[in-house]
């Protein structure tokens, strides 16, 4: 048995704006965030509602269920985490 990876919510947070990203402006079901980000739902429930609250990502509630889309806003600031990230990674820092 391997030993999992630690992440932090910077971590978690960067998985869901680059899986938002690529959802376009469609946004994606939180159900989907959850599985590609490998968190329970409740989990990214609570980092989604943070997300909208910094103005990162908006959501639009329907009848089934809701969907989360990455704003110009959050869009720049994955750019910005992407960059950190990768810098860390270089000084072998774990983030």
């Amino acid at each position: 048995m391997s030993k999992q990876k630690y992440r932090s919510e910077i971590g978690i947070v960067l998985d869901i704006l680059n899986l938002l990203e690529s959802g376009g402006q469609d946004g994606v079901i939180i159900s989907a965030i959850s599985r590609t980000a490998n968190e329970s739902y409740n989990s990214v429930n609570q980092r989604c509602q943070k997300l909208v609250k910094g103005g990162l990502i908006t959501h639009e509630r329907n009848s089934k269920n809701c969907r989360y889309a990455i704003t110009e806003k959050g869009i720049k600031f994955a750019a910005v985490l992407r960059q950190f990230a990768d810098t860390v990674k270089l000084l072998d820092i774990r983030y």
